[in-house]
């Protein structure tokens, strides 16, 4: 959305503010539910930071100004009726001001995949010589991509003939070494939830 494109949403169907669902662009997931005026919409377009309208407080409230956890936008989309709003944004910090990633509690699975992705991404600015990560990542992509190819395999098997314990740790080897081969691209499993958000359109 860009900014001419604010005057087409109905703010007066509910007395000048129109829900704002948040969700995180890298995992898809749904992290708060604020309201937005026209003020805040257009704040919010033209800052690059996620504004609302509180409530509570009667005013503009940028996220993350007294806590640091700012919503950084990706994009932001209106529905069918022109009266709510998805705004695809990257937290810097836990969105929930009871400290947790969102309001709607954690859901393990992407949470995990996220802090992995965080992780990954420390050990390689960090580049000590006791990271396995760092060093996976010093030794190239051909190298990273070998290590997929033999996690690949190893899961394989344990699909096949190991038990249940044996195809979980081999899946989790080969889901570590598939972030740090998406990380050597220059990829993340964002790019992979978009290919997958297409088929699914199909």
């Amino acid at each position: 959305m860009t900014p001419a494109e604010v005057d087409t949403i109905d703010f007066e169907k509910s007395g000048g503010l129109v829900p704002a669902i948040v969700q995180d662009a890298r995992t898809r997931r749904v992290l708060m539910l604020g309201y937005m005026d026209r003020a805040a919409l257009v704040e919010t377009l033209e800052s690059g930071e996620v504004t609302f309208f509180s409530r509570s407080r009667g005013g503009r409230w940028r996220k993350g100004e007294t806590s640091g956890n700012r919503l950084r936008v990706r994009d932001v989309a209106k529905d069918c009726d022109s009266d709510a709003l998805l705004v695809m944004a990257e937290p810097t910090g836990p969105t929930c001001h009871r400290g947790s990633e969102s309001c709607f509690g954690d859901d393990a699975a992407l949470s995990t995949l996220a802090q992995l992705e965080r992780t990954i991404a420390a050990r390689a600015a960090d580049g000590g010589a006791d990271s396995y990560t760092a060093r996976l990542l010093a030794s190239g992509v051909k190298r990273v991509a070998q290590k997929v190819g033999e996690e690949g395999v190893e899961c394989a098997l344990a699909g096949a003939a190991g038990s249940d314990d044996e195809l979980c740790n081999e899946a989790a080897d080969l889901v570590y070494h598939l972030a740090v081969l998406l990380r050597a691209r220059g990829r993340s499993f964002e790019d992979v939830f978009a290919v997958l958000d297409q088929r699914a359109q199909k």
